[in-house]
């Protein structure tokens, strides 16, 4: 019988639901063991190394990636590899992280066996507490019995799943507790767009206060405005104007885009007419702290062309322009 596309999305759906049906269904199990098995990470002088083989090792690798980028020094050793050398990369003041759901998998097991054998902090991840696995390691996190989303109930795809949430939940309290930053996540990131994304907002401003940006007191007309941005601008010259109080602080933005609408509806009239009445007051800023993914989030949010960098004290000290995060593809070309 042909399969629908019908049958083919209540299908997928099923598969999706078996898989975080065993994620929820591990969550409940989460007792005390969890909280020990943090502590075992958080007092590691060394490295976590993630131990498996099969489907579990490929989630092995994914964790021990997830450890190393949000703090926790980590690598994967693969269980068999462990039993013809690689044991020598385990080193006093390590933790072992170990996973098979069976619980039974032999050479995963064997390793555990080692591992207690020279003492070294064991954390296993597997189906039950009961499991020859369980039995070995310092501390164990139960997945619990998890029916697959294969249609025979066969391949590991539920069972990985829980596996997955449950390594990275340990990943994520540890690297709370550590207080670990963006900032810190950041220089553990430094290429591709996520990088980018990382960096001060300050490395990536051109238009900056006293070069090709000087701001404006938010007095005189729009035309004396325009044309004090005409005179100070040079060759680099913004696609917006910042209006400031007599205190210097940020009261304002106009922007041509801005400036043409009103001509469009308004006519030449629109130039004579106070500055203050025209441009977008109080408008949204981001402090010179931040980094790059806050302008990316507010032109995202509220679809802005240029956004106002400003110090501790609201004053204007450049301008982040969506041309700047177009060029480093941060966004799309709208």
């Amino acid at each position: 019988m042909e399969t629908t596309t019908l049958d083919r999305l209540a299908a997928a759906r099923e598969a999706m639901t078996s898989e975080a049906e065993a994620v929820r269904a591990a969550s409940v199990l989460l007792d005390a063991s969890f909280e020990r098995a943090v502590q075992l990470v958080l007092d590691c002088t060394g490295s976590v190394i993630v131990a498996g083989i099969g489907k579990s090792g490929l989630i092995g690798a994914k964790l021990a990636a997830t450890l190393a980028s949000t703090g926790t020094p980590s690598h994967f050793l693969h269980a068999t590899e462990a039993a013809h050398g690689d044991l020598g990369r385990v080193r006093r003041g390590d933790v072992v992280l170990l996973l098979s759901y069976s619980g039974g998998t032999e050479e995963v097991v064997a390793l555990a066996a080692l591992l207690r054998q020279d003492g070294v902090p064991t954390i296993g991840i597997s189906r039950s507490a009961s499991t020859h696995l369980g039995g070995l390691v310092s501390e164990h996190l139960s997945v619990g019995d998890v029916a697959e989303a294969c249609p025979h109930r066969l391949a590991p795809t539920s069972s990985t799943a829980a596996m997955l949430a449950l390594g990275d939940a340990l990943a994520m309290v540890v690297s709370k507790e550590r207080a670990f930053s963006a900032e810190d996540f950041g220089r553990r990131h430094p290429g591709g767009a996520l990088g980018r994304t990382m960096l001060p907002m300050l490395e990536i401003m051109r238009q900056r206060v006293g070069e090709s940006l000087e701001p404006v007191r938010a007095v005189g007309s729009v035309r004396d405005v325009l044309g004090h941005a005409e005179r100070t601008g040079g060759s680099r010259r913004p696609g917006a104007v910042l209006l400031v109080d007599d205190a210097g602080g940020l009261a304002g933005i106009l922007t041509d885009a801005d400036v043409r609408r009103r001509l469009v509806s308004e006519g030449d009239a629109v130039l004579d007419r106070p500055s203050a009445e025209v441009m977008t007051a109080s408008p949204r800023s981001r402090p010179a702290s931040a980094l790059v993914r806050d302008a990316v989030q507010l032109v995202r949010e509220a679809r802005l062309d240029e956004i106002p960098v400003v110090d501790d004290d609201g004053r204007p000290v450049g301008l982040i322009d969506v041309q700047d995060l177009l060029a480093m593809k941060l966004v799309d070309d709208r």
